[in-house]
């Protein structure tokens, strides 16, 4: 275990909010006066019991359920907490295998959690949820109430979900950490009789990204042992940016302009010349060059198209088996336990390996037998001096690729039972998960063994070329000639650099929890609920590689340079425990009178004691408020908490690109911190827009990480019409303020504006000694305050239309009125940054708008489904010139607007009753919708991959056999 940080012994004064401590003291003492005042009034009243009989304990308790959100078993289903439920129908309807799109599409869903579609940067096959935009560490995954190990949602068998509860509402009072945005917790079948098997074929109107899926689930159901088991198989074939028009090509807006973009490291380079102009090798160029060789580069021409060799859709094989079964031992004692395993195969491609001599940290002499130029190029470490630029692409080593294999197993058993004849109920559990990762990374090269490949050589007395001087020749080293890599010579000796790296990741959760729940005592209005517990919880992470890819990360010229070539991890693990005690009590008011058909207070709170993060009292107040007893109005104000992550912590130094504009473009002087070895007279231009970035958790980077906390308020209404049955109207407000925010990886654009406006994480930028950016470090840190708001409503009608069937109709929207990064608290020279309505690089796409529609239909054998998803307008760029975005690269404040996008899916079935077999088919994205441009130089296709359909019109096919 690595105790880097900190232990705090109590938790930091700010932490409590006066004002949410004293409303929780109000809401305390008004809800027991007015209980206490009203047994005074009437001390002969029958005791209100909210749909239960107090005379028959065991069918009140049969009645009673836990909704998310809360631990108080209700018969409302309608409480204070805004819960969105997605059921096993729903599910089918679909037609999706896994659930990653499913639940990416729902409203409530915004910002960059990740999925299939995400190559660069992806190609774990993984699909997360952020609620509010927050963040996929931010929004809290459940089965069946218990943290999973690996929360991505596609490896949980879509088969043995009864159905998915979304609290769109912060709980740290009730789960602890990390449910800030909210919670998806999906509730698993505890009982099923017989076998069911489905078969499913998919295929684009393209005749690609093929998906098969096959499952099986077999049960067992009697009076005292249930036992339930699921295996499914899935597998999708890749799509390639290149089958698509819109992907084909890398597209930029410059001078307001479409232009296409290519990466200045060519298969025949670029090269600037003494006279400082840039050239590239002429094409069936053989053996060594001479200047006669090369003619002037132009981008237009020259540059290289890497984006058909990335992909829209990345290839997946998954398994999963899923076990459940419960046992009575006694009447009133039942063993449970729930297992499942699934392992994913994944990968990524992305174009063959660049070299950028300044960026990367390579230094090719005059003194090279092979130069024809007689000019050093790039960084000559041992001085600090930058030379001049050298940019080439390996093509012969073919493709790199990142081959991902998960396995993510996760064990609960426990014990539950009801204590005698009272309402009280038990229950013990250990939660176990764990979760291993390999990754071959292939098409990589030897740092050190490559650039004395490119360094001095010289011709020997035995006509052999040889690796260092005359004086210090270089054993076992053949020369390249990198000025002509396409050479067979040139081909030959590159591969024998080429290495495969192996790096790994393994985590494991432990988690023992005991627990209470049951009633107090009886007011007038009803009965005193709470539930009660305790948690130790421990989670232990390592990663690294099985090749020494970092050299000396901390001193010397070497320091954050890679061992491996465009591939950078190093070899770090760590733990850490939380022990916690947790309440929530329920308190009926009023009930049964006039304005106040019940009046219902509900307060919770969690004692937190991390081992590296100190300790934490998080609590919540809400009140439910039935004036007549068709409309429920509700509110909530909970105090929410973060501790930093295992991953936060103890992620190792990996290495990578991102695209940003340096910001001493132009620099003319002034800022000298960011801007070092800058030359001043505004001629300076970055070389790649690609920059070297070295990212790392806090432990590695030596950060003291602190965790982050805020509010979270919800207040809204529920109108359940008597005098129309079916329908339902829904309304809540939420806002959200988050302080000392983790950022998981800054971005590059971030770094460079704190550093030249404010001279802050300025030691994170590393430049070569001409200016050019070497790399920038991008660890896990604490930067500033995150806020957001806005409106979620939702309209739900079922009615049966007699002879025409029966219909559902729902309708669910969220206005986002604001969310708010303000990196610099008190900084006015930082800008804050407005996310809502625009597309923000680093958070992801926020439109004001976002809505799901759906209608389903039955009659008889026959079903039928349509799905309408909303992506309201959103824009890329600002007006605003202090926010330094502008959708034009070259001209500043331009907006590119993106209209409203509206997706439709539909799908129908009909069940064979003799043959007890369903056949279902369907259609997504009906219209063939294909996504909007965004023109962001090293987005994926062009366009926001977490927001949008990248695959256009799909079909699909689906048969269920039950028996």
């Amino acid at each position: 275990m690595v105790n880097a940080l900190p232990v705090s012994v109590s938790q930091p004064p700010r932490r409590r909010s006066p004002m949410m401590a004293q409303a929780i003291r109000v809401a305390l003492a008004f809800g027991l006066l007015a209980s206490g005042a009203l047994h005074a009034q009437d001390t002969g009243t029958t005791p209100q019991t909210q749909g239960n009989d107090t005379s028959d304990t065991k069918a009140k308790t049969l009645q009673a359920v836990t909704v998310t959100g809360s631990l108080i078993r209700r018969v409302d289903l309608e409480t204070a907490n805004p819960v969105t439920t997605i059921d096993s129908g729903q599910i089918a309807a679909s037609g999706k295998p896994t659930l990653g799109d499913l639940m990416q599409s729902l409203p409530s869903v915004a910002g960059n959690a990740t999925n299939p579609s995400i190559n660069s940067g992806g190609g774990t096959g993984a699909s997360t949820v952020s609620l509010r935009g927050l963040g996929d560490n931010r929004t809290l995954v459940l089965v069946n109430g218990h943290r999973v190990a690996y929360n991505d949602v596609n490896s949980i068998p879509s088969n043995m979900i009864e159905r998915v509860e979304v609290l769109t509402d912060g709980a740290s009072s009730i789960y602890g950490s990390d449910a800030i945005g909210g919670v998806v917790n999906f509730i698993l079948k505890d009982h099923y009789q017989g076998v069911q098997v489905s078969a499913d074929y998919g295929e684009s109107s393209h005749s690609d990204g093929n998906r098969r899926s096959f499952n099986l689930l077999a049960g067992l159901s009697g009076a005292r042992a249930k036992f339930i088991v699921s295996i499914t198989h899935q597998t999708q074939n890749p799509i390639a940016s290149g089958a698509r028009d819109y992907s084909a090509y890398t597209l930029a807006f410059r001078n307001g302009q479409v232009v296409r973009v290519g990466s200045s490291a060519t298969p025949t380079g670029l090269i600037q010349n003494a006279s400082g102009t840039n050239v590239t090798l002429n094409s069936g160029v053989n053996g060594i060059t001479t200047l006669a060789d090369y003619h002037p580069y132009n981008s237009a021409t020259d540059s290289y198209n890497y984006a058909p060799y990335n992909l829209l859709l990345t290839p997946q094989d998954r398994t999963n088996i899923s076990l459940f079964g419960s046992y009575k031992v006694t009447p009133d004692v039942e063993a449970y336990f729930n297992l499942f395993y699934t392992r994913t195969s994944a990968s990524s491609i992305i174009a063959p390996v660049p070299i950028f001599a300044n960026s990367d940290d390579f230094f090719i002499p005059s003194t090279n037998y092979y130069n024809p130029f007689g000019l050093n190029f790039g960084t000559d470490r041992t001085t600090g001096n930058g030379y001049n630029d050298f940019d080439i692409r390996l093509t012969s080593l073919g493709n790199r690729t990142y081959v991902n294999k998960t396995y993510d197993f996760q064990f609960t058993p426990g014990l539950r039972g009801n204590f005698g004849d009272s309402s009280w109920q038990w229950n013990v559990d250990f939660n176990y998960g764990k979760v291993r990762q390999k990754t071959l990374n292939n098409g990589f090269l030897d740092y050190s063994a490559f650039e004395q490949a490119i360094g001095p050589s010289f011709l020997s007395g035995n006509g052999v070329v040889t690796c260092g001087t005359p004086s210090a020749p270089i054993a076992n080293c053949t020369p390249i000639n990198i000025f002509n890599p396409n050479d067979p010579a040139s081909v030959a000796a590159l591969r024998k650099l080429v290495v495969n790296p192996d790096s790994f990741y393994r985590y494991t959760l432990e988690q023992f929890e005991i627990g209470a729940n049951g009633e107090l005592f009886d007011l007038p209005a009803g009965a005193v609920n709470l539930a009660a517990g305790l948690s130790y919880r421990r989670e232990s992470q390592s990663d690294g590689t099985d090749t020494p890819t970092a050299i000396a990360l901390n001193n010397g010229p070497y320091a954050g340079l890679c061992g491996v070539v465009e591939f950078c991890a190093t070899q770090l693990s760590g733990s850490y425990n939380v022990k916690e005690a947790y309440g929530e009590l329920f308190v009926p008011v009023l009930a049964d009178l006039p304005f106040a058909h019940s009046l219902n207070i509900d307060i919770g709170s969690r004692f937190s004691r991390y081992s590296l993060s100190g300790t934490t009292t998080n609590s919540k107040v809400a009140l439910e408020w039935k004036p007549v007893a068709d409309l429920l109005v509700r509110g909530t104000a909970s105090q929410v908490f973060r501790a930093p992550d295992i991953n936060e912590l103890f992620a190792g130094t990996a290495g990578g690109a991102d695209a940003a504009t340096d910001i001493c473009n132009g620099y003319t002087g002034g800022h000298p911190q960011a801007c070092a070895n800058v030359p001043t007279d505004g001629s300076f231009q970055q070389s790649n827009p690609q920059l070297g970035v070295r990212g790392s958790g806090s432990v590695a980077a030596g950060y003291d990480l602190k965790p982050e906390y805020g509010h979270s308020f919800d207040y809204g209404m529920v109108y359940d019409p008597h005098w129309l049955p079916g329908l339902s109207l829904s309304a809540d407000a939420w806002r959200i303020q988050l302080r000392d925010t983790i950022v998981d990886g800054l971005d590059p654009t971030t770094i460079l504006n704190e550093c030249y406006y404010s001279d802050r994480l300025c030691s994170l930028i590393h430049r070569a000694g001409n200016g050019q950016i070497s790399y920038i470090s991008l660890p896990t840190v604490n930067l500033g305050e995150t806020s957001a708001s806005g409106i979620d409503s939702t309209i739900q009608y079922n009615f049966n239309a007699g002879d025409y069937g029966k219909f559902n109709l729902s309708l669910a929207s969220t206005y986002m009125q604001r969310y708010d990064v303000d990196t610099a608290p008190g900084d006015s020279a930082v800008p804050v940054t407005h996310c809502a309505g625009s597309y923000c690089s680093v958070y992801g796409e926020f439109p004001r708008w976002r809505g799901l529609a759906t209608l389903n239909w039955n009659k008889g054998p026959w079903s039928a489904s349509w799905t309408m998803r909303y992506v309201g307008r959103t824009r890329v760029g600002s007006t605003d010139l202090s926010q330094g975005y502008s959708a034009d690269e070259n001209i500043p404040g331009i907006v590119h607007a993106i209209g409203a996008y509206v997706y439709h899916n539909i799908s129908g079935s009909y069940t064979l009753a003799k043959y007890h077999t369903t056949i279902s088919a369907g259609i997504d994205n009906l219209s063939d919708k294909q996504p909007p441009m965004f023109y962001q130089w090293g987005s994926n296709g062009n366009t926001d991959a977490y927001t949008y359909d990248l695959i256009g019109r799909y079909y699909w096919m689906r048969a269920t056999v039950s028996f």
